[in-house]
This record gives structure tokens, C-alpha cells and sequence, in this order.
């Protein structure tokens, strides 16, 4: 009871704050919709992250009644797994279980959770203005489609908006990869215990490469969760790691209070009758699939190679 309180309470706040945007734009049908988006989001992680614990391969496994590693009896794998999706979709970096032991899959999927921007439903604030960004950007495109100017609660998206739009989702993934791949591409001095990726990870193959991944994909998204295996206090990763924790934080607070300026100096223009209603279940699907593919499209090669690969192989 006391690990569904405490997820309760981490899942409280971030919600909430979707109904006070609504009551600011003067209608709670357009935080509702959001609401709904991170709701869709939320089930469908927690449902995945169940199936792969509960349900993985092999003997050992099938033997325990799942993957047991690295959980505690007190809550189980159904305690540990809806725990881990809560803090990894949201900015928490709590654990009550170790992440690293999670299957090949589990694991990918808490380090997707995080990828997607911790919008669903995020941290205090930061998983609003990210969700909003994304609905921007479903605006925008469902704009090409029909060839219409697109707009979003009264204001026209232009070109200025969107490229601080784009600004803000590109800005945490260049991080993330860059880092990983100088982290696993960079030569190590075979007597140096302080420098990149192959002195101070525990595992090895895709396991090893979802160690690094995870570090810096936790480090840039403002979780703080992390695989254990990594022994990530060396001076490679305490100056990487915190030049991610620095940039990745604080350069999409920029962007996105410039794209508030933006919207904000423009003129409210009327709906009519072919101005999208971002207010109906049609825009929620919009949005969610727009957030699953430019995630998916950003990260998908860098996860093939870690726990899509590890899974895959067990």
C-alpha cells in the first residue's frame, strides 16, 4: 500500500497542473485532452513493462514466475514494474528495484520513458511545457496535411515557432547520442581508471552499451535514475554527464519561454470551421502518435543496439 501511495503522490501534481492549464486558457477540454495523452501514454508503458517482467523467456524465469532479479518481495515484479515506469515518465529518479536487473526490454522501456521528454506525465511543470511543445508540433503537422495554416488555442504557428519548437526537441537528443557515442567510441589508456566508457562499465555487449545509454539519457532529461552497473564516478563521465545535466536542463527552459514570447505577442485569431479542435479525443491519437514517432525515429537506432539487442538475445 505504501509503494501505490508514494507513486500516487508522484503522479499527482504533474496531472493536475494539466486541468490548471486547461482553467488558463479559458477551457478545461484542452487540458483534458492533454490529460488523456498522458494517460494513453502512461497505461501503454506500464502494460508493456508488466507483459516483458512478468512474461519473460527461459527457464529461470519461468521457473520464478518472471524476472525476479533485483526486485524485492515486498512488491514484486508488479509493484517494481509500475514503480519504475512512474519515475522514469516523470522526473522523480526514484527506484525501488534495480533497473539494471530489469529484462532486456523492461529496461528499454524506463530508458524510452525518459527519452520521450519525461512528458507523460513529466516532472512539477517541465512535463506540461514539453507536452505542449509536442502538441505544437502535432498542430503543425496536421497543418501540412491539409494545407492550412496551423494553429493551437487561438495563435498561428509559423516558421519562428517552429524552429523553436524543433530547437527544443533536438536540443536533449544531440546531447544524449553525442555523449554515448564519444563515450563508447574514444580510446581508453589501458593504464587510466578515469577516463571513457570500457574501464568503468560492468557489463558487456548491449547490456554495457544500455548502461552508458541510460547514464546519459537520465543525466540530460532531469531523472537521476540509473543502470547500476556503470561506475559512473570517473572524470570522463562526472564532467560529461554534468555538462548533459547542465545543457539538457536548461537549454529547453530557453527555448520554449522563447516560443511563449512568440505566441504571446500575437493577436488571438477566431476558429472556423476548418481550424483543427484540439480539444477531441481525433487530436489525443494525433499526439500520440506524433510523440511515439519523433521519439521512436530520434532514439530507435541507439536502442536497437542496446536493449532491443539484449532482448532480443535472451
Amino acid at each position: 500500500l505504501s509503494n501505490l501511495l508514494e507513486i500516487f503522490l508522484i503522479l499527482l501534481i504533474p496531472l493536475s497542473i494539466t486541468r490548471t492549464f486547461g482553467r488558463m486558457v479559458g477551457n478545461v477540454r484542452q487540458g483534458y485532452a492533454i490529460l488523456g495523452t498522458m494517460a494513453l501514454i502512461w497505461i501503454g508503458f506500464t502494460a508493456l513493462m508488466m507483459w516483458t517482467e512478468f512474461a519473460h523467456q527461459g527457464p529461470a524465469f519461468q521457473e520464478a514466475g518472471g524476472a525476479f532479479e533485483g526486485k524485492e518481495v515486498r512488491f514484486g515484479i508488479g509493484g517494481s514494474s509500475i514503480f519504475a515506469v512512474a519515475t522514469t515518465l516523470t522526473s522523480t529518479g526514484a527506484v525501488n528495484s534495480f533497473l539494471s536487473s530489469f529484462t532486456g526490454y523492461g529496461g528499454g522501456i524506463a530508458m524510452l520513458g525518459m527519452q520521450l521528454g519525461e512528458i507523460a506525465p513529466g516532472g512539477v511543470g517541465s512535463g506540461l511545457y514539453g507536452m505542449l511543445i509536442m502538441a505544437i508540433i502535432a498542430v503543425f503537422i496536421a497543418g501540412l496535411m491539409v494545407g492550412r495554416t496551423p494553429e493551437y488555442l487561438g495563435k498561428k504557428i509559423g516558421t519562428r515557432e517552429i524552429k523553436l519548437a524543433a530547437c527544443y526537441i533536438l536540443v536533449t537528443p544531440a546531447l544524449v547520442l553525442t555523449f554515448t557515442a564519444l563515450a563508447v567510441a574514444l580510446p581508453t589508456p589501458p593504464d587510466s581508471m578515469t577516463n571513457t566508457a570500457a574501464n568503468a562499465v560492468a557489463g558487456s555487449g548491449a547490456h554495457g552499451f544500455s548502461e552508458i545509454l541510460y547514464a546519459y539519457t537520465s543525466g540530460a532529461n532531469n531523472n537521476g535514475s540509473a543502470f547500476a552497473g556503470l561506475n559512473a564516478d570517473t572524470q570522463w563521465y562526472n564532467t560529461t554527464i554534468g555538462l548533459a545535466m547542465l545543457l539538457g536542463r536548461f537549454l529547453p527552459m530557453v527555448f520554449v519561454l522563447a516560443l511563449a514570447g512568440s505566441l504571446a505577442e500575437q493577436k488571438p485569431v477566431p476558429a472556423t470551421a476548418g481550424t483543427l479542435r484540439t480539444e477531441k479525443p481525433l487530436f489525443t491519437g494525433l499526439l500520440v502518435g506524433t510523440i511515439l514517432i519523433i521519439t521512436g525515429l530520434t532514439y530507435f537506432p541507439a536502442l536497437a543496439l542496446g536493449p532491443l539487442a539484449e532482448g532480443l538475445a535472451s
